[in-house]
């Protein structure tokens, strides 16, 4: 047996993945039904989903970390008797297609294909089990008709409207600016040209009308992560409050603040308004310095905003010298602008109280604002403390309110607010109707019309759709690009027949990837957007079993999402109420201590990986590196190891593939030890694999766990060399073995798995083969060595029970005594165990 374990180590002493590979990849790409869901099916159904990308020309690590889960939990699914859809499609509409085409001179449509076949052929490449029938590719006719026919729906139904909305306006460009193209308050395109703010007619969903709903069903996503249901409730931001008008002194005209704090109204000492107010356009119209004051505030607003943390700009304010009336006593407070203000949260106005609200106590105390308290402890308890924010008080100084406990004093100032017609109890929302017109080419086109005598006319459905044209000069400054094709803006007024206008803006991109997973189910549906039936079966009455993408989505695109299916299942479409059960969000790719990102240019490519170690080494490494939920840091010499690993699998399988069926078939009850030790690791890490699949999914433990198995089985192997005949009960444990191996290793490292699957001459479909089972009794661990760190350092090790509480475990680790020394002389500030994984003793 040496003699034959030399002489295969010798023949394959580096495994050859790319020639495996190749093999694999021309025998899957001729059954294009390989990994098509059944369109009728007995079998329980699975909808796995990656979120589609956007087709920037390649794919990086990044991304193959994110598909390489949902690939691993498909063939898991399919390995356990499900029917499973797991499609892939492309959003490929979009700001970055216009500017690469200016930048390389190719139109959008031609630059965005050849993109999407480069992903593409990248994909299959890589293994992932997609079923190319269902693809999806949103900047096609085929699909954006359907975005059209949608927006009509909502139109019908009043949930599509037009409005006046500031927008980004360079004046060199003459054109509207998305948010991405202000960089440092100016054009993208001209980097001294500061950007406008102008009021435009845009086109609104009112996402607004589900918004109670929205925020409600969070409750019911008890699949989706607990921060991501955290900001989606930040983000629509319901609030209980009071809306009052205080009255614009010498003026008929109002400013309507939103207050969840009434009962403080006597404390305000000022009103403060969003730069974009439109009363400061008033105040500054013949005004130059606070004009250009104001100005400054909005810069400094737009800044903060670009990088994300409006919340902590340095407070700054200007005074307009003007007044505002408090209604509930008449008195006149200052009106201030203030840049921490912002025109798209509440009203745009907020009065001030600085004596019970932080940020109004430390802008008043910069300015020398009044600070007028009005609220105290209940129980007469004397302090000093300001600002007191406590909402368990009581009234002073507020008039006929005065004694009042703050809840009593909400409830009777807001009935005498709306009594005396100058405000009234209401629920506000941060969320806003979502503005989907977008002044750009490469967008879905918005299927309306403008007559002179008819006003604004939906297009029929029957001419949708309403086709995007070729050739379209988007170098060209001044206007949406459409509004210089004639040929598309000239119509005839369906009503009238009197001659129309086309609608040149195109919908935002949000759009078209708020429901494509309806369209997976039904992708070749020219009649409606999806049969309700097909995609009925698939979404049943809780949505995609299992949705996978980072949480940058988490705000946009998910509400979104669901306001979508909210609208679709109020249409009869369908019968969820939320697009998916479960929601997995995985960490970010690092390399050189940033987010991989092609702009960043710190990308590794996929490509250049599977050159060096193979597909299968590059999905496992993504896998192995860090739980899927963390940032993994992107290390060459990680996947180098996970290749030695691949290697060590292909030449044990290799050595020992004559080991099959007959001495399988032989296993007895009792065993020799060391085949009886083989037995136990195997059936705990069928357990191990199994578990992580259907719980935490720390797939980094699963590989761990595949590799201590295949430590165990070389070990077992090195065993049997010293006995002369070994009995065939330890030769079958060691076949069970290596059969049971490849099929934990095929959701992960699929090439090798199927050509490793074929070399032990298994005649049925990898793909499918049925998922191995395990044994309780001898799945159970009876002991675990538990590492124990101090101050994050490995520093010994405990053997405990497997069920040992973690009380016991921190007694042993605690008596160890190389821990005992290593805490000598110290203060112990904490001691943290994580069941099952390890001690961390934290000392100074």
């Amino acid at each position: 047996m040496q003699e034959e374990k030399a002489q295969s180590e010798q023949r394959d002493e580096r495994y050859d993945a790319q020639t495996v590979e190749k093999k694999w990849t021309e025998r899957w790409q001729q059954d294009a039904a390989l990994y098509a869901a059944e369109p009728d099916s007995t079998k329980p159904k699975y909808y796995v989903l990656e979120m589609l990308p956007y087709p920037s020309g390649a794919l990086h690590m990044g991304h193959v970390r994110n598909y390489s889960i949902g690939d691993a939990l498909a063939r898991y699914m399919w390995m356990n008797g499900y029917n499973v859809l797991h499609p892939m499609g492309w959003d490929s509409f979009g700001l970055p297609a216009e500017n690469a085409a200016i930048a390389n001179n190719t139109p959008p449509r031609e630059w965005t294909l050849r993109n999407i076949a480069n992903m593409k052929s990248q994909m299959k490449r890589l293994g992932f089990a997609y079923d190319w029938s269902r693809e999806v590719t949103t900047c096609l006719p085929e699909y954006y008709r359907w975005n059209q026919w949608f927006f009509l729906r909502l139109y019908e139904r009043g949930l599509a409207y037009r409005k006046k909305s500031k927008v980004n306006w360079c004046p060199k460009c003459a054109t509207v600016l998305a948010n991405e193209q202000v960089v440092g308050g100016c054009c993208w395109r001209h980097e001294t040209t500061l950007v406008e703010q102008r009021e435009l007619e845009q086109w609104f969903l009112r996402t607004t009308q589900y918004a109670d709903e929205l925020l409600r069903d969070l409750d019911k996503l008890d699949g989706w992560p607990e921060k991501v249901r955290t900001m989606q409730r930040n983000w629509i931001g319901r609030s209980e409050g009071t809306l009052v008008e205080f009255g614009l002194d010498g003026s008929q005209s109002k400013i309507t603040v939103f207050t969840t704090r009434v009962d403080t109204i006597f404390g305000a000492t000022s009103v403060q308004l969003a730069p974009q107010h439109p009363l400061v356009e008033g105040f500054t119209a013949n005004d130059g310095d606070l004009r250009s004051k104001v100005d400054q505030l909005i810069a400094e607003q737009r800044k903060a905003k670009e990088v994300g943390d409006i919340g902590a700009i340095e407070k700054h304010g200007i005074n307009t010298g003007h007044f505002a009336i408090n209604p509930f006593n008449g008195e006149k407070v200052p009106i201030w602008v203030a840049n921490y203000i912002l025109m798209d949260y509440g009203t745009g106005a907020i009065m001030s109280v600085p004596a019970h609200d932080e940020r109004d106590y430390e802008f008043a105390q910069k300015y020398g604002i009044e600070i007028r308290r009005v609220i105290v402890p209940k129980d007469d308890t004397a302090t000093d403390e300001l600002p007191f924010v406590a909402h368990d008080g009581k009234l002073i100084n507020s008039g006929e309110f005065t004694g009042l406990e703050c809840d009593d004093a909400i409830k009777k100032m807001s009935a005498q607010a709306e009594k005396n017609g100058f405000g009234k109890a209401t629920v506000t929302f941060r969320l806003k109707d979502w503005g989907i017109s977008r002044q750009r080419y490469w967008g879905t086109p918005i299927p309306m019309l403008y007559c002179e005598k008819d006003g604004i006319v939906p297009v029929p459905e029957k001419d949708l759709p309403i086709i995007l044209p070729d050739n379209v000069d988007i170098t060209l400054t001044g206007g949406s690009p459409l509004g210089r094709v004639p040929e598309f803006v000239n119509a005839v007024c369906p009503k009238c027949g009197d001659p129309a206008r086309r609608e040149t803006d195109t919908m935002d991109t949000f759009v078209d990837s708020s429901w494509y997973f309806y369209r997976y189910t039904d992708a070749r549906n020219d009649k409606e957007p999806f049969d309700s039936a097909k995609a009925g079966y698939w979404f049943g009455e809780r949505g995609i079993d299992q949705y996978i993408g980072g949480v940058e989505h988490a705000i946009l695109h998910l509400i979104y999402s669901r306001f979508w299916t909210k609208f679709m299942r109020d249409l009869g479409l369908i019968r969820n109420d939320e697009p998916a059960e479960r929601l997995f969000t995985q960490g970010m790719v690092i390399k050189d201590g940033a987010k991989m990102s092609k702009s960043i240019g710190n990308v590794v490519s996929p490509d250049e990986m599977v050159a060096r170690y193979g597909a299968d080494a590059a999905r496992l490494y993504s896998l192995f590196a860090a739980p899927p939920d963390r940032d993994l840091d992107w290390q060459d010499t990680g996947i180098e190891g996970i290749q030695r690993f691949l290697g060590r699998v292909n030449r044990f399988v290799l050595r020992n593939a004559s080991r099959r069926q007959s001495q399988e078939k032989a296993l007895a009850t009792i065993l020799p030890p060391e085949a009886r030790g083989l037995q136990r690791k195997l059936h705990q890490t069928i357990k191990r694999v199994s578990d992580d699949f259907q719980g935490r999914w720390h797939f980094n433990t699963c590989i761990a766990a595949i590799m201590e198995l295949m430590n165990a089985m070389y070990g077992f192997e090195e065993s049997l060399t010293r006995t002369t005949a070994p009995a065939k009960e330890s030769l079958a444990v060691l076949a069970d073995a290596q059969r049971t191996l490849v099929l934990l290793l095929a959701p992960f490292a699929p090439y090798l798995a199927h050509e490793l699957w074929e070399q032990l001459g298994e005649q049925s479909n990898l793909l499918k083969a049925e998922w191995p089972k395990y044994d309780p009794a001898l799945a159970k661990e009876d002991e675990i060595e538990i590492p124990v760190q101090v101050n994050g350092k490995l520093r010994g090790r405990v053997v405990v029970p497997a069920d040992s509480s973690e009380e016991l475990v921190l007694e042993r680790a605690l008596a160890d005594p190389k821990i005992v020394a290593s805490l000598a002389g110290k203060q112990v500030v904490k001691k943290i165990v994580v069941p099952g994984k390890l001690v961390n003793v934290v000392v100074r």
